[in-house]
Formats: C-alpha cells, sequence, structure tokens
C-alpha cells in the first residue's frame, strides 16, 4: 500500500498567505472529503477555473460572524439545521462587478469583494452563486470541518476572514478519497494537509478553556472529585466528576452529558435525562473509575421553550431508551461541543473512552480531536433509580 505523504501545517500557512491553493482532507469517520482551500483575498478567475474544473464542486466562502453580520448575510436554514453539516448563508452575487454571476470571474469578483473594507450589503444581490458559510468560533477546536479549517488558516497567515473552498470529486462523480487527493496534490505541486494536523498544531499553542476549581464531591451515588472548567471565549463552565486514577491512554469509563434543564433538575418521566446522568455516576462509581462530563448548554428563550414543545409531545406514549439519550441533547452529536468537550477530557488525560451511551451512533470527526472510542458500554437507569 503506497504510504500518503502529508504536508506539515507551517507549509500551508506559507502557501495561503503567497496566494497559492492546497488541498485539505478531514477525518475518516467524518466526511472524509478533500476540498480545495484558498485566502479569500488572494482569489482570481484562474483560481476559480481550476476549482471547478478539477474538484467539481460547490464554490463556497467561509465568513467569520463578524463578516455575515457586516453583510447581512442570513442563515439560509434557520429551524431543523444540523449542526454537523455546513453552516450556509444565503448566496450572493456582487451587483457591479458581475453579469450573470456565474462564470469563474464573476465568481473570483464576489468573494473578492467579501474582503474589500469599502464593500457595504447592498452592494450584494441575493440569492447568488457564491455560497458564504458561516463558521464556528474558536475554529477547528471547536468543529472538525473545511469552513473552519480555511478561516483559521487565513488567520494563521495574517490574512482576512474570508476563504474559498470546494469539494474534490472524481470524474465519475463520486467523492476523491485520499489516495486520489494524494495523487492530486503531487500531480498540481500543492500542500496537502488534515484538519486533524491543524487541530494538533493549534492545540500546543491555544486552549479553549482552562481548569478553574478542582473539590471533593461527596454525592449518594458515590464519592468524586469534581473539576470545573471555564471556556475563554463564552466564559461558560462545564462540569466534570472524576473517579480514581488511570494513566495515559488507558480506556476510561466516560459519559459526555449536555446539560437540560428540564430532565436535569425536574425529573420529568417522560425527559429522563436525570436519569441516564446519575445512572452514569452510578457505574463510574461501580467501576471505581471513570470521568461523567457535564457540559453546560445555555438553554435560555428560544432553545427552552423549544425543549418544552418536544416535551409535550412526548407526553403521548413512552420512550425507548435511544430516544431519551437522543432528547437529552438538545442538539445532539452537535460537533461544536466535541472541541471543547475533547480539551477538557484531554487535561483530564483521557483520551481512549469506554463511551456510557444508550445510543450507537457514529460519533462525526472525533478522531480529528485526539479521542478514540474503544468501547460502547449501556447505561443502566435502574442502578441510579435503586440507589435513591
Amino acid at each position: 500500500m503506497q504510504e500518503i505523504y502529508f504536508n506539515t501545517i507551517a507549509e500551508a500557512i506559507r502557501d495561503i498567505r503567497e496566494g497559492k491553493m492546497i488541498i485539505v482532507v478531514d477525518d475518516e469517520d467524518r466526511e472524509n472529503e478533500g476540498d480545495f482551500l484558498m485566502a479569500g483575498e488572494m482569489v482570481n478567475t484562474e483560481a476559480i477555473n481550476f476549482m471547478v474544473t478539477h474538484g467539481r464542486g460547490l464554490v463556497c466562502a467561509p465568513v467569520n460572524k463578524e463578516i455575515a453580520r457586516r453583510f447581512k448575510l442570513n442563515h439560509m436554514v434557520v429551524d431543523g439545521a444540523d449542526p454537523d453539516e455546513a453552516n450556509f448563508t444565503i448566496s450572493i452575487d456582487h451587483k457591479k462587478l458581475t453579469t450573470t454571476g456565474i462564470s469563474a470571474a464573476d465568481r473570483a469578483n464576489t468573494i473578492r469583494e467579501l474582503t474589500n473594507s469599502d464593500s457595504k450589503a447592498t452592494d450584494f444581490r441575493r440569492p447568488g452563486h457564491i455560497f458564504p458559510l458561516l463558521g464556528v468560533e474558536g475554529g477547528v477546536l471547536r468543529r472538525a470541518g473545511h469552513t473552519e479549517a480555511a478561516l483559521d488558516l487565513a488567520k494563521l497567515a495574517g490574512l482576512k476572514p474570508v476563504g474559498i473552498i470546494c469539494e474534490i470529486m472524481r470524474e465519475n462523480g463520486e467523492m476523491a478519497r485520499v489516495p486520489e487527493l494524494a495523487k492530486m496534490a503531487k500531480d498540481y505541486g500543492l500542500t496537502f494537509i488534515t484538519i486533524k494536523d491543524l487541530i494538533a498544531y493549534r492545540n500546543k499553542t491555544e486552549s479553549l478553556v482552562h481548569e478553574v476549581m478542582q473539590m471533593e464531591m461527596p454525592t449518594v451515588y458515590g464519592d468524586f472529585t469534581l473539576h470545573a472548567f471555564q471556556e475563554s471565549m463564552t466564559g461558560d463552565i462545564h462540569l466534570a466528576l472524576t473517579k480514581g486514577t488511570w494513566d495515559v491512554g488507558e480506556p476510561i469509563l466516560t459519559r459526555v452529558h449536555s446539560s437540560d434543564l428540564i430532565g436535569d433538575i425536574f425529573g420529568s418521566r417522560n425527559k429522563q435525562s436525570g436519569d441516564v446522568l446519575h445512572s452514569a455516576m452510578a457505574q463510574v462509581e461501580e467501576e471505581g473509575q471513570g470521568v461523567v462530563l457535564y457540559m453546560n448548554r445555555n438553554q435560555r428563550g428560544s432553545i427552552l421553550m423549544n425543549q418544552l414543545q418536544t416535551l409535550k409531545e412526548m407526553q403521548e406514549g413512552p420512550l425507548k431508551d435511544s430516544e431519551v439519550e437522543m432528547n437529552n441533547n438538545p442538539k445532539k452529536g452537535d460537533t461544536r461541543d466535541y472541541g471543547i468537550g475533547a480539551q477538557i477530557l484531554q487535561a483530564l488525560d483521557v483520551t481512549k473512552l469506554r463511551l456510557l451511551t444508550n445510543n450507537p451512533v457514529k460519533r462525526i470527526g472525533i478522531k480529528s480531536f485526539g479521542l478514540e472510542i474503544v468501547e460502547q458500554v449501556p447505561i443502566h437507569s435502574e442502578k441510579a433509580l435503586s440507589q435513591r
């Protein structure tokens, strides 16, 4: 089997700064997709033409929230958006510098004007042929996507927070995978990197969370050590209950639990997230070793109302175990929490997880954050109930 060569992140930053295009591939358990990527302010007609000719995918323009706000780039989808998917805004064309909007020159002009400090929201028509994507704050340390990679690389290169990405497909229309991407990078002299390596690069010098408190926490389910971690960007506090000690790389029984006011505090019969949480605590106590990570979500306003509406609909009948757990997570499978949770677990020397869950779905992109799920362990609610 041919060995795949990946370039360094330093080489990618250099190329982005010089206005060159690179290829970026994500995690094999995510999309395992390769994209052409370059900085928005460096785009030209030739670059767009190369992308659509050899990539064949959709040309998108990752932007940060300041750019989106400035140009009034509202979300394409508000309700029902999947947090694992790209965060599309309404598509645009520049009014004066384009004709139909679809030509390589037109698309290059539209993207370049997003980086122009003199441009205004009224300079763009909607809908159009360029698809801005709103990046998650914190970049790849929160979400391991091409959108965030483009913005991170632009920032690291000292450029404006606008990128260009285009998926790479084979001639038959299927997605190109790593071997084909590596060959393409070699054939065209393009730097080839992984999002996993970009995450590791940023992790060496940056952290989105830091531990602010540690204390003993006796509970009805056992005695734990409580660790409080604070997000540097939001100030949000997340909690981790640990039991016992372990070596780095040892598989550790772990529960990652998203806070749920209705289920955790009030103990609703139809929303049994509290039972799931307490059962996980009981199982960690029984194991004598493990972690219960409590991810704090700010459940305000519409989010809480949506939960209440869902709860009302759920009163029609009992839930299966998997449904209980899915409803424990207001934004199930949200990769924006993977990066924060991963940094907390790594601070606790946990990288291999025996994951406590009744919802055995694939955790998308988790390997990019340096975590490996080696086992999925069912949660037994009766454990907590018997100890009340």
